[in-house]
């Protein structure tokens, strides 16, 4: 099997290459050489490649906040050629967020919320498997208790997972399963629970009312949880998917992203954008159908394979 590495290089082919034919294009072949100029318009090597550093960022859905800060930030450090200024800010944003919290207090409580049609409720499946992968004893609960085709779903994910799931009726009250769900884990000693909430758009205050009672039930049941609130994005969307996320993470109390359809898209330089604009770590990336294909994110394996790699 590919390592962790190798797979979110393999996931981000498409944004790599985008950058590559806009920003390569643009870099001395050699020390000292001069870049030609596009036909008509006068030779001058630094503004053609900020030109091309920005064509490149814009196109991988960086956006333009993240973009202005790079480019400011290339302008001003001098060592190296553009890609390498840019790889080096790029990674101070992307390190340049909070920090994960600690597994500490038991259960270690995760809620995963997100819109409808990013890949949530099969991200919790793949995300009980890595925990489980990684040793850690884990529940399932099934609080989308709205759509029953997301139980069965999750029924089917937790199966290949290996790990136990709590479900209810449909209908049933989501913020009751949860705490049905946190007490079952405490009496059978399970490590981690994972929340799938239903998707949910912010605009609809009751559907946000009910998000917020699930955390307050989770705090009376565990103190100091939820731990962490996973906001999943769909990377295919790119800045159309931040703006929604801006306003989303503001009313779920999200503190982590978990990145999916990383494989299927050029736009993987949103992953910047989010760090740059939410000021929130990515935690996992989604880089394929399969139950092994939700990978922990790493800043410089990103980097390496947006900007260093086979150049």
């Amino acid at each position: 099997m590919a390592s962790v590495f190798d797979r979110i290089r393999a996931g981000l082919a498409k944004t790599a290459q985008q950058i590559r034919e806009r920003l390569g294009a643009s870099e001395p072949a050699h020390a000292g050489a001069t870049p030609a100029a596009p036909a008509g318009r006068a030779t001058n090597a630094k503004v053609d490649t900020v030109e091309a550093v920005e064509d490149a960022l814009i196109a991988a859905d960086v956006g333009l906040p993240a973009t202005q800060r790079i480019v400011a930030a290339m302008k001003a450090d001098g060592a190296g050629t553009p890609r390498e200024r840019v790889a080096r800010v790029v990674l101070n944003i992307l390190r340049d967020v909070q920090p994960t919290p600690a597994i500490s207090t038991l259960p270690h409580v995760i809620l995963v919320v997100g819109v409808n049609g990013t890949g949530k409720t099969t991200t919790v499946g793949k995300l009980a498997n890595v925990y489980r992968s990684a040793g850690r004893s884990v529940l399932v609960c099934a609080a989308d208790t709205f759509r029953a085709a997301a139980v069965e779903q999750l029924a089917v994910w937790t199966e290949r997972a290996g790990v136990d799931l709590v479900r209810a009726q449909s209908g049933a009250d989501p913020a009751a399963v949860t705490f049905d769900a946190i007490t079952a884990a405490k009496a059978r000693g399970r490590e981690i629970v994972i929340v799938d909430t239903a998707g949910r758009l912010h605009t609809r205050a009751n559907l946000m009312a009910e998000l917020d009672k699930i955390r307050r039930v989770v705090g009376r049941v565990v103190p100091g949880a939820p731990h962490e609130v996973l906001l999943v994005l769909d990377a295919t969307v790119g800045q159309n998917g931040l703006v929604q996320a801006r306003e989303f993470v503001a009313a779920s109390g999200a503190n982590g992203i978990v990145l999916t359809k990383l494989d299927g898209t050029a736009k993987g330089g949103v992953a910047v954008a989010i760090a740059n604009d939410l000021k929130l770590p990515i935690r996992f990336v989604g880089v394929g159908e399969g139950l092994d294909d939700l990978v922990p994110f790493d800043a410089a394996t990103y980097v390496d394979a947006l900007f260093v790699d086979k150049w």
